[in-house]
């Protein structure tokens, strides 16, 4: 297994109360932005990127977001870029480009082909389709953004592999010449990793072409459901899914005592946390989501990935807006919901010895070959910051490689995803449901 580590590499100094006004991260306004602070931060999360891998990670992840305070990622290739050079063994993960967003796959193949060279093979890319506000930010169409995304992925694919020049003329992109100079130092390119949230479609897609699927957080229950369905479309293609086709990156906090752990973690719902990403109408704009996954979607009451949970969905259908609000009473039932997200696994934040027993659960249900801390939200400390990093890797993570090497999780660079054939019995389980039954999760 392998073991990385990801920040969304929050701006720490917006108002707090400032994200409550505006509903959201997305589109509170950059009269808040400081240049000192923010020069300060960008260079502090290079670094902390480095002192991941000083601490043993396996991979550092970076991702991408637009105009929002929550992530101050929005081109995240020139993070990954500068991490090439100053880095040495980690591998860097990016999850990932938004393909429709950006709407350029000629630039970005030859981007990630120099990033490539510069870190000598260690990069692995990963492509999204953009949360629903980049869609918004980047003035691109929401109803085309499925339709773009593929053809971008299959002609930076051509790209890297088919020798130039050529003419392309596609639906959505048109080039007069390709014939990008710099091709990946990996051949015939760099591994690709897809990560979401509860998207069946993006599942479909992804087993097709034997990608590993990293999931975000999502509830344990409905993350069983969309891996056994990766598993179902993967025995449709002719191969066997394993751990070497899934990873997992979950909220983590590591402290000396569990007092501290929890106070830390309570910045996870900072301004609102992750539900407070975008508002709804940013997040789902029309066109972007097909009625499955919003469905799903709807069935989660907390804890979704960019700003919507059943909840959120009903209260935006409801125009429920209240003209006074208590920010202290905002404050206390969101710290009451980070609880709950806590028991169900949606959160870890304890003693070493208390992140160890809940990931190595979370190991036991899911079985991904790649698991990945996600580190705490929020105006947090850098000794805090690093403190929770250096906990994780010195206490918490050996025992995760015992216990993975016990219950038997390759990773993708063990064994290559979709090169296992079916058995005789067909397709076999990949995830373990026991564990839920027992913590009464579902």
């Amino acid at each position: 297994m392998k073991i990385g580590y990801f920040t969304e590499r929050p701006y720490r100094w917006v108002p707090e109360e400032e994200v409550f006004k505006n509903r959201s991260f997305f589109g509170v306004s950059n009269r808040f932005f400081d240049p000192e602070k923010a020069a300060d931060d960008y260079n502090y999360y290079i670094d902390e990127n480095c002192y991941a891998e000083e601490l043993g990670f396996d991979l550092v992840a970076l991702n991408e977001h637009h105009g929002n305070p929550f992530c101050m990622g929005s081109v995240m290739n020139v993070e990954a870029a500068v991490l090439a050079s100053r880095t040495r063994r980690v591998r860097i993960v990016l999850i990932g480009n938004p393909l429709p967003a950006i709407k350029h796959p000629l630039r970005m193949a030859e981007e990630l082909a120099e990033i490539d060279l510069i870190s000598r093979g260690r990069l692995v890319t990963g492509w999204v389709r953009g949360a629903g506000s980049e869609q918004f930010f980047n003035n691109a169409n929401p109803a085309y953004n499925r339709e773009m995304f593929n053809e971008a992925h299959d002609f930076i694919v051509q790209a890297w592999t088919r020798p130039g020049p050529w003419r392309y003329e596609g639906k959505h992109f048109h080039y007069r010449h390709v014939n990008p100079w710099a091709l990946p130092y990996q051949k015939p390119h760099p591994p690709m990793w897809i990560p979401g949230v509860i998207s069946p479609e993006t599942v479909k897609w992804c087993a097709a072409h034997r990608y590993p699927y990293i999931g975000l957080g999502t509830l344990l229950g409905p993350t069983c459901d969309l891996w056994d369905y990766y598993a179902d479309e993967a025995a449709r293609h002719g191969y066997q899914a394993g751990p070497e086709n899934f990873g997992y990156l979950i909220p983590t906090v590591v402290a000396e005592t569990q007092e501290k752990a929890d106070t830390i973690a309570n910045n996870f719902v900072f301004g609102g946390g992750q539900n407070a990403f975008s508002r709804p109408e940013f997040a789902m704009p029309p066109g972007y989501n097909s009625k499955s996954a919003i469905r799903m979607l709807a069935k989660q009451p907390t804890g979704s990935w960019l700003g919507v949970s059943g909840d959120k969905l009903a209260q935006h259908v409801a125009h429920d807006e209240p003209e006074h609000v208590d920010y202290g009473e905002v404050r206390r039932k969101l710290i009451a919901g980070l609880e709950k997200v806590k028991r169900n696994y949606q959160v870890i934040a304890g003693t070493p010895e208390h992140v160890l027993a809940k990931v190595k659960t979370i190991l036991r249900i899911l079985r991904p070959g790649v698991f990945i801390m996600f580190s705490v939200q929020g105006p947090v400390s850098n000794e805090e910051r690093r403190a929770s990093m250096r906990l994780f890797a010195q206490e918490v993570m050996p025992g995760l490689r015992e216990y993975s090497r016990e219950i038997d999780l390759p990773d993708p660079f063990e064994r290559t995803p979709g090169s296992v054939g079916l058995g005789n019995g067909g397709r076999r389980p990949v995830v373990d449901r026991e564990p839920l039954r027992e913590l009464g999760l579902r």
